[in-house]
């Protein structure tokens, strides 16, 4: 095994170890999106099993005029991102893409990507839900970066209605099952 070669295991302990802390967080941090009458009652967010198969390494299509993408929200309003990038990939034997986003005047190197796939209202929050990414280097020196479903979790108004979150836009509607991340909470 090479340094640069992919450690499954150790990627899965890693991983679960991420998402114990994250529930301790959402249990008792006065922060989280768990309404404090409910904490008591937290026992941890319901995820998906870690499948490293939903760790994939996608080719970077970047925008140097990025193109402004409006977002319908939770609460029927609309927020403005612009899309910085297109991820192109393959996964469960289908060719896909996924936008890659940023709010307007945010020069933050993470990414936001929201995306809604099969899955979406039957197994995971009926809003579509995210994923973050940030890149080890500017996109426009990027040909590829990894791309982890395993990650993906729920926004903030999965939990309680003070918050209003970005839907998914049609353009990160995936058209496969995407067995990974966090699923509803309920």
């Amino acid at each position: 095994m090479t340094a640069d070669a992919f450690d499954a295991d150790a990627y899965v302990s890693e991983l679960r170890a991420k998402r114990e802390e994250k529930d301790d967080f959402f249990g008792s941090h006065p922060q989280s999106p768990i309404p404090p009458a409910d904490r008591d009652d937290f026992d941890g967010l319901d995820y998906f099993d870690p499948d490293p198969d939903y760790r994939v390494t996608a080719s970077v299509e970047t925008h140097d005029d990025p193109e402004p993408v409006t977002m319908d929200t939770s609460t029927d309003g609309e927020v403005r991102y612009l899309r910085v990038a297109t991820f192109h990939f393959e996964l469960r034997d289908t060719e896909l893409t996924l936008g890659a986003y940023r709010q307007e005047h945010d020069d933050s190197p993470t990414l936001f990507v929201p995306f809604r796939d099969k899955t979406t209202g039957q197994q995971t929050y009926n809003g579509g839900r995210y994923m973050e990414l940030t890149p080890d280097a500017p996109l426009d020196e990027l040909d590829e970066v990894v791309v982890d479903f395993n990650l993906a979790y729920n926004p903030f108004c999965a939990f309680t209605d003070t918050f209003e979150c970005p839907l998914p836009p049609e353009e990160n509607w995936l058209d496969v099952v995407v067995p990974a991340g966090e699923r509803d909470y309920e």
